[in-house]
């Protein structure tokens, strides 16, 4: 080796430092354009360009410091993974492709290409309906929001200004931006104009926040012979006339592609994916995984790390999804490939609430009688969503965010179920106590109470005998009192498949990503000056704003009654229950019954299996009949 042998390993190793260091603040560079990256207006812009600039902004700041922190733990999850894979490589995985493609032909029976589904989602809402009162902001980027931006014109669009972007950071991209004050009085109002009309088309139509829907459009398409392209843009333009917004929309043959379709041709356009599989196929085959909605900032990276750029790639990739991701992401991931998702689209109020909670940002706060005014506020504010909602929980959850941005949750399991403010304080009081003293002078800066493992409060429905209603329909479904599932049911309730996507926990995380997002840009930008009272109320109310659950508003126009037809059916000559005389629904019952005889076959094979069946059974008759002996002791006393 010559004398200057280490010196240059010296230089080599200080380079390949440098480099790594470059290609990590790559990584941190990216995840910081924020989740919003994927809104329309943003094709044209120079997201290199929009990075450094955000890079340069917030660096040095404790919001950059963490971001840093999480980027490395992630490359770190991804080197591991990576690892994984390798491993996986080395092995035979033919079972695991079995079992993938066994699976893909599974959801491939599933597909559903009889309903037309539509996304609703108004163009840049906030900001459209300020332009209302203000017609001189139309042609100048303008944005709403103070400390941080909810929603952007498409002028302010085009510098890469978007929502949930501090607005110091905004200024820098677009010095000439107006920002205005929230105004939730009047988005709520002009949101009531525009679901009012929705629900002419739709009367189950489902918000899914302030500014967008889903709708079920199939039953008005048959009703007034109409394409769903011709319904759209009738819809479309009725809401342009009467509330003076306007709204692009996405048509597909289930819920998932409606919301990618919705983001085409915006702002006010339309785009239809149609109901036919091979054009599915190729529409999701070039689609990038961050378009679909469930995958975010961090699970795109993750994914296009293994090759998974487009779910396309999901494909070549099947046999290792479960080993890295888990049993839930393959599933996800297998029906983003196949362009499956729900058809069935109803009421928000009709779905399952998990959980019922209130968070509130705020300046460092330290002071131990400062902290328990601000857990009794929040306290307070979560008695009223409790009884908004009419919940009480049996689980309470204590959010609280340290001045160094880590996040912490704390819950205890109560003694009863609560949904007073005095009893939410006293049991969240403790666990307060509890971190105080692991942490000493701990500094918060966001704060949340949430209840979980809920009891409704609401009266249930009663019937004739003092006994609960059965019907898992509500009033107003189709299937309700449909002629065709009434015949069926009653024949063998044990034959009823409730349609379940696992995209629902995916979405949830997507969307709490976003909350997070705003949260902390709302901290970035209070780091270099006191926010005001008004900013901190306008920063509170937003977290709750678009989320509270309304019942959709009465159809207003005339429903044309409809004069039922005798509807047919054929036996089934499996089960001899009676059928809907439809070709494809019949054949593919009468697969549904022979797979049921191959099980049933097999259980016999099975030493003992057969008695127990019948055990089962046997018990089941003695249930009903003893809910049919005790139904008559109520009515004859």
């Amino acid at each position: 080796m010559t004398s200057d042998g280490p010196l240059a390993a010296k230089e080599i190793q200080h380079v390949a430092a440098v480099s790594a260091e470059v290609a990590e603040h790559e990584t941190l560079k990216y995840h910081l354009l924020g989740p919003s990256l994927t809104k329309a207006g943003q094709d044209s812009v120079d997201q290199q360009k929009v990075s450094e600039i955000i890079y340069n902004a917030s660096k040095g700041s404790k919001y950059f410091n963490n971001e840093e922190v999480k980027d490395k733990n992630l490359t770190q999850k991804i080197d591991r993974i990576l690892s994984r894979k390798r491993q996986l490589e080395r092995i035979d995985l033919a079972s695991d492709l079995r079992r993938a493609d066994e699976y893909i032909a599974e959801l491939e029976l599933s597909r559903d290409l009889s309903q037309t589904v539509v996304h609703i989602d108004c163009d840049a809402f906030y900001a459209a309906v300020e332009e209302l009162d203000r017609p001189d902001l139309k042609n100048v980027p303008m944005a709403v929001g103070n400390g941080v931006l909810t929603t952007c014109n498409y002028h302010a669009r085009k510098f890469g200004c978007r929502s949930g972007m501090a607005g110091f950071v905004a200024m820098k991209l677009c010095p000439t931006l107006i920002c205005l004050p929230l105004n939730f009085a009047k988005y709520t109002a002009k949101a009531q104009e525009v679901r009012e009309i929705l629900a002419d088309y739709d009367p189950r139509f489902e918000s899914a926040s302030i500014d967008e829907a889903y709708m079920n459009i199939t039953q008005y398409c048959e009703d007034n012979h109409m394409s769903p392209e011709d319904v759209v843009t009738q819809l479309r333009k009725e809401v342009a006339e009467k509330t003076k917004i306007t709204i692009s929309a996405g048509i597909a043959a289930n819920a998932k592609i409606a919301k990618i379709a919705s983001n085409r041709n915006k702002p006010n356009g339309q785009f239809r994916v149609a109901n036919d599989r091979t054009t599915i196929l190729a529409f999701m085959r070039d689609l990038p995984t961050r378009k679909v909605n469930g995958v975010g900032r961090v699970f795109e990276r993750e994914l296009d790390a293994i090759g998974v750029k487009t779910c396309g790639d999901i494909y070549s990739q099947r046999a290792y999804l479960s080993k890295l991701f888990g049993e839930k992401a393959f599933q996800f991931l297998m029906q983003c490939y196949l362009g499956l998702g729900r058809t069935r689209i109803q009421p928000a109020e009709e779905y399952e609430r998990k959980s019922v909670g209130t968070e509130t940002t705020f300046r460092d706060m330290s002071g131990r009688t400062e902290l328990r005014e601000k857990l009794r506020w929040v306290a307070e504010e979560l008695e009223k969503d409790l009884a908004r909602t009419q919940f009480k929980g049996r689980t309470l959850v204590l959010k609280v965010k340290l001045h160094t941005y880590e996040v912490l949750t704390r819950q205890v399991v109560l003694p009863k179920a609560v949904h007073m403010a005095d009893d939410l304080y006293n049991f969240a009081l403790p666990i307060m106590s509890k971190l105080e003293r692991e942490i000493p002078g701990m500094k918060l800066r966001l704060m949340g109470l949430r209840c979980t493992h809920l009891v409704s409060m609401k009266k249930s429905g009663i019937d004739f005998f003092g006994l609960r209603r059965q019907n898992p329909f509500p009033e107003g479904d189709p299937q309700h009192s449909s002629p065709r599932r009434t015949a069926s049911t009653a024949a063998a309730n044990e034959d009823v498949e409730w349609e379940v996507w696992p995209e629902e926990e995916f979405e949830a995380a997507a969307r709490q990503e976003r909350q997070d997002e705003m949260n902390e840009m709302e901290l970035l930008s209070q780091e270099d000056q006191v926010p005001s009272p008004n900013d901190l109320e306008e920063a509170n109310r937003r977290h709750k704003h678009g989320r509270e659950i309304l019942p959709n508003p009465s159809p207003k126009k005339e429903v044309k009654p409809k004069v039922e037809a005798e509807e047919e059916f054929w036996d089934c000559p499996i089960c001899a229950r009676p059928q809907a005389a439809d070709d494809k629904a019949f054949n593919a019952h009468i697969d549904f019954c022979l797979s049921k005889r191959t099980i049933k076959e097999a259980v016999k094979e099975v030493p003992g299996m057969g008695e127990r069946v019948t055990l089962t059974r046997k018990r089941k008759a003695g249930t009903a009949s003893g809910e049919l002996d005790r139904r008559k002791r109520l009515f004859f006393g």
